[in-house]
């Protein structure tokens, strides 16, 4: 997993759902205006996913007032995205990286398992990024519950 002070590739491309939009960007772009906190989480509505983002959804302002730009990403369509968006009013962006891409570029896939099954997927985890690409912060392991919190704490530190 990249840690602080490392650079991210700034070509990852994403599609992305804004304002009930969808378009394609790079990584570069979503930092071009300022630094960003990118959120990874595996799937819309299920349990812990659904109280990572409620998390963030409630305290999305107070990141948007401390200048930061909120990402949360997943393997989800940008389709799902619109509709999870509506149904969970997210205020901020939501990034569709169904083969991984920006947990590749972030040195963050690790082995799971479930029901027995092993296999590779992203980190629960999350990136706070400098305009540039340089990593701020990593929160290797989120905390679904209060997420928010958790990033609060991290950017009281910087």
């Amino acid at each position: 997993m990249l840690q602080t002070g490392q650079t991210i590739d700034l070509s990852v491309p994403l599609k992305i759902v804004q304002d009930d939009a969808e378009r394609a960007v790079t990584l570069g772009e979503l930092l071009a205006g300022r630094p960003a906190i990118v959120s990874v989480y595996m799937k819309n509505n299920t349990p812990g996913c659904d109280r990572q983002i409620n998390s963030l959804v409630a305290h999305a302002a107070e990141f948007d007032r401390l200048g930061y730009t909120l990402v949360a990403l997943s393997r989800d369509t940008c389709g799902s995205h619109r509709k999870y968006a509506v149904k969970k009013s997210v205020p901020f962006i939501l990034a569709s990286d169904p083969d991984d891409v920006f947990a590749r570029a972030a040195d963050a896939i690790v082995e799971k398992s479930m029901y027995g099954r092993t296999y590779e997927g992203p980190a629960r985890s999350a990136f706070v990024l400098a305009r540039d690409g340089r990593v701020l912060a990593v929160v290797p392991k989120v905390d679904t519950k209060d997420h928010a919190a958790q990033l609060r704490a991290v950017l009281a530190e910087l």
